[in-house]
Order: structure tokens, then C-alpha cells, then sequence
């Protein structure tokens, strides 16, 4: 089971607000993500990120597995 994520709450300028927005809209991820992103690298730049913290969730939709289009009993292979 994973961690619960901790929740708080943030007050931020407006204008902060709106180019973080922004900025996170042009690298497809939502706000709360943008800014989970740059505490991140902050606390990594100034290496200050503790051991052991989980890697940021995976953006989008799961990745179907490839299916292999190879026939089971072989036909079609070149001999």
C-alpha cells in the first residue's frame, strides 16, 4: 500500500500563482505537481532531499504492455 501524501495548505501571490499555472500547463503537469517538482530539485540542488524519498508519481496514463505478433507455433518465421 502506498504512503498517504501529506496535505497542506498554501498561500501564494496571485501573479505566483498564474506563471506557475502556466509553466506547468506547458510541461503537461497540474499545479500541485509543478510545484511538488520544483521543492524537489530545490531540496535535491541543495542537498537537502532525505534518503529513501519515493520518486514522483508517473504522469499519464499506465503504458499498455506490448503484445508480441509472433505466431505460437511459428509460422511465418524465416528459416
Amino acid at each position: 500500500m502506498a504512503t498517504e501524501r501529506k496535505k497542506i495548505l498554501l498561500r501564494l501571490d496571485p501573479a505566483v500563482h498564474d506563471a506557475l499555472a502556466r509553466w506547468a500547463s506547458a510541461e503537461l503537469r497540474s499545479t500541485n505537481a509543478q510545484i511538488e517538482f520544483l521543492l524537489r530539485r530545490a531540496l535535491a540542488e541543495g542537498g537537502r532531499l532525505p534518503g529513501g524519498v519515493g520518486g514522483l508519481p508517473k504522469r499519464g496514463r499506465p503504458a499498455k504492455e506490448l503484445e508480441t505478433q509472433t505466431d505460437p507455433d511459428g509460422a511465418g518465421e524465416d528459416e
